[in-house]
């Protein structure tokens, strides 16, 4: 028994001899032990299309008010002819739908707090007035000319997107607002905006006051060129940079305010952003991009014009050129999530996922983009918004879920879980290797008959009318990894009948 004891001690203290060894080498050779990085929530929403026209009756007190007082004016009784006045509206203004109104955002911005009350950050992706805003505001402020006296109508849109950011961060007090313009944002029309303008100058100072204050300055400065700004994301991400582009400039439809081209912008909007992504690499940072319009293929507006792209049809595109995409591709190392919106729906898109495009330099698999779904039900889904898990120190996205309201009103609605991520797509999280995987699986999947390809179709459009993908999903899937007109027609027409 006391020579078991001795065997045992001795053993023990070989041991723990081994084990100082070890330790002694670690710390010699830097090293520390591993650490588990807890994931940080935050939220991602997109195309609020807040709609101050809804009750056209209140439209000449929310001209003449502040911001301040506008709550107490949208939460006030309906109008009595609320229904018949809007209805009216829409029809002058040829609305193809219904945006967010008062009650709706109230709805959205109380769920968002009760689903995710310690988000550590926000990213707001676009658009956040109502559609057909010159001809709603024309038409209930008859007293203004929008040719003549262009400032008036500028102050409301400047006015509107202000209460949507006081709402914004009256709900989540101190936590980061990084915000983009849309096509929707501008002070003269849909896809129409001066470079270097009062109205940038002005929405400038609105976004950045959803930021740290020692941040402000510098982003105001910036903003007030081309509506762009870049920063380094406040703790706890770390060694991080958001680059938050305004890609309006490259798409076709893109104007100034007289309706003049100007391809210019575009250059300097690509010049711009280079420059930064040069920057971040030169110290260090990884990076995540931010913008409304996404780059690539526009799938929808293609197979709903039945476009034969094996008989030379050419797709519909995003964006009017594929500098953007390129731009990305070429930093994929740097780059760790991309978000974008626009179509309103809940969709992904990986850039750079072929092989073709892998360098020694560049050994990473793409860019993952993350397209947010909308708050706004114009286009007859539900309003959403997204719930994202995000790992601070790597600066990816470790998960998300979509969170969906029951109806289009905000009215008794109710708001639930539409799906998980990780879970419905069995990913570890969404990075370009998983999303390359899950595209992959979707490829494979030509008739969408496995759970996994059916899933997707669902939570594409929220609220369900997966008809609209069902019959065209090879189609729709070359989108994902595509992002040229070439490659996706060389994909579809490659594609099995």
């Amino acid at each position: 028994m006391l020579r078991s004891t001795h065997r045992f001690y001795g053993l023990r203290i070989a041991l723990l001899i081994g084990i100082s060894i070890l330790a002694s080498q670690a710390n010699a050779l830097g090293s520390a032990p591993a650490r588990v990085v807890r994931a940080v929530p935050a939220l991602m929403i997109s195309d609020i299309h807040f709609d101050p026209f809804h009750d056209p009756a209140k439209v000449p007190q929310l001209i003449a008010a502040p911001i301040e007082k506008w709550n107490a004016i949208l939460a006030s009784a309906p109008s009595p002819d609320q229904p018949q006045a809007f209805d009216a509206l829409q029809q002058q203004c040829h609305s193809r739908g219904v945006d967010t109104p008062y009650i709706l955002l109230k709805s959205a911005l109380s769920t968002m707090h009760a689903q995710q009350p310690d988000a550590k950050f926000m990213t707001v992706s676009g658009d956040l007035i109502a559609h057909a805003f010159p001809c709603r505001y024309k038409a209930l402020a008859p007293s203004s000319n929008l040719s003549s006296d262009p400032s008036s109508y500028q102050a409301f849109v400047l006015k509107t997107i202000a209460y949507v950011v006081a709402e914004l961060r009256a709900s989540f007090p101190g936590i980061p607002i990084y915000a983009a313009l849309g096509n929707n944002d501008s002070g003269c029309a849909d896809y129409q905006l001066d470079t270097g303008s009062q109205f940038l100058s002005e929405a400038g100072k609105i976004l950045a006051s959803g930021l740290p204050a020692a941040q402000r300055p510098d982003v105001i400065q910036q903003f007030a060129a081309e509506g762009n700004y870049s920063v380094s994301m406040a703790a706890p991400m770390r060694n991080t940079r958001l680059i938050v582009i305004n890609d309006l400039y490259l798409s076709a439809k893109y104007t100034t305010c007289n309706g003049a081209p100007n391809p210019e912008a575009g250059k300097s909007e690509i010049d711009w952003l280079q420059a930064q992504l040069a920057a971040a690499r030169k110290s260090g940072q990884k990076v995540w991009i931010m913008g409304h319009i996404p780059p690539g293929v526009n799938p929808y507006s293609t197979i709903a014009k039945r476009k034969n792209l094996c008989a030379n049809a050419k797709p519909d595109m995003f964006l009017a050129t594929d500098q953007l995409a390129d731009t990305l591709i070429e930093y994929r190392d740097l780059i760790h999530l991309g978000i974008f919106a626009h179509t309103h729906m809940d969709e992904l898109r990986l850039l750079g996922a072929d092989a073709a495009a892998e360098t020694p330099a560049t050994p990473t698999q793409g860019v993952a983009i993350k397209m947010v779904s909308s708050i706004s039900p114009v286009d007859g889904n539900n309003p959403s918004f997204t719930v994202a898990s995000v790992n601070p120190t790597a600066a990816t996205l470790q998960d998300y879920q979509v969170i969906a309201a029951s109806n289009q009103t905000g009215i008794d609605t109710k708001w639930s879980q539409e799906y998980d991520y990780a879970q419905t797509y069995h990913q570890p999280q969404f990075s370009p290797g998983p999303v390359k995987d899950l595209i992959g699986e979707f490829q494979q999947d030509r008739d969408a008959k496995q759970q996994i390809s059916i899933d997707y179709i669902r939570n594409y459009f929220v609220g369900d009318r997966s008809s609209e993908l069902q019959p065209f999903w090879p189609q729709y899937v070359c989108a994902l990894t595509n992002a040229t007109a070439k490659s996706y027609a060389a994909c579809v027409c490659a594609t099995p009948k």
